[in-house]
């Protein structure tokens, strides 16, 4: 097994495990489960990207998006509300 097939098989088992975990009940909103995914996504993904290529890399970024949907959508807002800002200051 090279290198990029083992990255590949690592990005489907975290894909699996977001689903997994998006099945069981939370007290959060599973707002603590997606900061983990997260952290132990962006590594991953550099890790694919490396060493498969940009395109691949481009399929499993719009993959965990998918999975993490709300944290985008959280972060595309804030992005809007902090570039609208006049003068760096989010509006409230």
């Amino acid at each position: 097994m090279t290198v990029a097939m083992i990255s590949i098989a690592c990005g489907f088992g975290w894909i699996i495990l977001a689903n997994v975990l998006a099945l069981l009940p939370s007290r959060d909103n599973h707002w603590t489960r997606a900061y983990v995914l997260i952290a132990v996504g962006l590594p991953l993904l550099a890790w694919i990207t490396y060493s498969n290529g940009v395109i691949v890399g481009f399929a499993f970024l719009i993959g965990g998006m998918s999975v993490l949907r709300w944290p985008v959508v959280y972060l595309g807002r804030w992005l809007r509300r902090v570039a609208g800002s006049t003068h760096g200051e989010a509006r409230k």
